[in-house]
């Protein structure tokens, strides 16, 4: 079983994470989700967290956004957010109040399946506005300015305001949640599986965007995607969960070109490739290393 890692140091944290463990409560007795997992995100830079499905990536991300819900639990461990102004804001302990206004403000979250994270009965304005208003003290004039011009930046036109959702392909759904989620300027977005279920043309534009909105707010970013190849193109360093545990992190180049872990060894020779290979390369865990 691989030992976790310690985490990077980082100069600037905006994320903490330490030795943050999930458990989920089952018929059966308890599953050990998340193990004992430590890492750093830093201010303006995007940490991407790669892995199978099953790894404990997802989990971890709902311990952040504290969307974690019964039977799963956070076991041990701590999750500290540092915004721009202020003292640091611990997310473990933080009561549903103050939460509920660290999100958006200085923490956002772009969720799987961009195709149901919308309201189906209310116009994106309306949507948009209802976040703006409800986590900062912009008035409705200055929220209606606003909206043409985060739509604007995330490639859409200003009349996607007054569309529902059934209106939009998948991609410009993804935009909206991304105009959304930089709309109040978080210090975080975490961002789960955000190029699944579009297409690769699409994929493309909106790995560019994910950058843009780095570059343009000085956003951190937790890159969810089992993807080495989205990790590749856009992450700054990049973390390995396998079984619960972060196995591997490193600068993603040094990652790429040297992984230290056969596991991350195995990930990356699954990305597709125009060479031929004789032995298999699809990562498989041994029945010793699959929970029970």
């Amino acid at each position: 079983m691989p030992e976790p890692l310690a985490a990077a140091a980082v100069a600037d944290p905006v994320l903490s994470i330490r030795e943050v463990s999930v458990g989920y409560r089952t018929a059966n007795g308890e599953v050990d989700a998340v193990k004992d997992v430590s890492l750093d995100v830093g201010r303006g830079e995007i940490f991407g967290l790669a892995g199978e499905s099953g790894c404990g990536k997802t989990t971890l991300a709902m311990t952040v956004l504290r969307l974690l819900r019964p039977p799963g639990y956070c076991k041990a461990g701590t999750v500290q957010l540092a915004p721009k102004t202020g003292a640091p804001i611990d997310l473990t302990t933080a009561d549903p109040e103050r939460i509920r206004r660290v999100r958006w403000r200085h923490l956002s979250y772009l969720p799987q399946g961009s195709m149901n994270a919308l309201n189906p009965v209310m116009r994106v304005r309306a949507q948009m506005r209802d976040v703006m208003e409800e986590h900062s003290e912009l008035g409705r004039a200055e929220i209606d300015r606003r909206i043409p011009q985060l739509l604007g930046e995330m490639g859409l036109d200003a009349s996607v305001a007054n569309q529902f959702p059934h209106e939009l392909s998948g991609g410009m759904k993804q935009r909206v949640i991304m105009a959304m989620a930089v709309a109040l300027e978080p210090d975080l977005i975490v961002a789960d599986e955000p190029t699944t279920a579009l297409d690769v043309t699409i994929q493309r534009s909106i790995i560019m965007s994910l950058a843009s909105l780095r570059d343009r707010f000085g956003v951190g970013m937790l890159l969810i995607t089992h993807d080495m190849g989205v990790h590749a193109q856009l992450a700054d360093r990049v973390g390995v969960m396998f079984n619960g545990q972060l196995v591997e992190t490193g600068d993603v180049r040094q990652v790429f070109k040297d992984p230290r872990h056969d596991y991350t060894k195995r990930l990356i020779r699954s990305i597709p490739t125009m060479e031929v290979r004789s032995e298999a390369v699809i990562p498989q865990a041994t029945p010793a290393e699959v929970p029970r």
